[in-house]
């Protein structure tokens, strides 16, 4: 089998297992199956997913990565420091591996200071740094020394704090997507059924 569509690619997604239990420390919030499509589908037609080693930095559940692996990425290296995202993310992939031949995988269950494996591209949508002040800062600068070309999602809030930290690793903003990011009503704080957070992914790439 083979997806043929973004509509084909976010339904197949959102059959995913996903937390029952989601860390607020960790702010563990599920990237939305139509959101994770319209990213991994975008990057397929630049032709950037096949053929491509990534890291799924702070991968959850694995819905980018194995995204990733339904539109041809060579290899994913799965990195979360909760194990049972890990385990969640290994489901997913062998429900996946049932219907699709998908390429190779490695789950790293670690903190991700710990990686230093160079790839291709690093897709991420790191804590935002509200419960772990300065979680997505960590995200940001490993990725950016083990890749050339980083997709990460941030709150719109945080644009400039993006652009500078790019900017002083020698890495450029060259895209930008905007999405309502919908966080269900999962932990005790929350006050309504789902809230809407403004959130960019950033397409950043070392500068030449």
């Amino acid at each position: 089998m083979s997806i043929r569509s973004q509509k084909e690619l976010g339904i197949e997604l959102s059959h995913l297992k996903t937390f029952d239990n989601p860390s607020v420390k960790l702010e563990q919030y599920p990237t939305p199956s139509h959101i994770a499509a319209e990213w991994v589908w975008g990057m397929a037609l630049k032709s950037e997913v096949q053929g491509k080693i990534f890291l799924d930095a702070g991968c959850g559940t694995g819905i980018i990565g194995l995204g990733l692996l339904l539109m041809g990425a060579k290899k994913v290296y799965f990195l979360d420091a909760d194990a049972q995202a890990i385990k969640l993310c290994q489901e997913n992939y062998s429900a996946l591996k049932k219907e699709y031949h998908l390429g190779q995988v490695q789950f790293l269950n670690q903190d991700i200071s710990l990686f230093d494996n160079e790839v291709d591209l690093v897709v991420q949508n790191p804590p935002f740094g509200t419960k772990d002040e300065h979680a997505d800062k960590r995200f940001l600068e490993k990725a950016f020394s083990v890749a050339p070309i980083i997709y990460s999602m941030h709150k719109a809030s945080t644009l400039k704090f993006v652009e500078a930290i790019s900017r002083d690793h020698s890495f450029q903003i060259t895209e930008e997507w905007h999405f309502e990011f919908p966080i269900k009503s999962t932990f005790w704080f929350h006050q309504k059924p789902v809230k809407y957070v403004d959130v960019i992914l950033f397409r950043i790439q070392k500068g030449e």
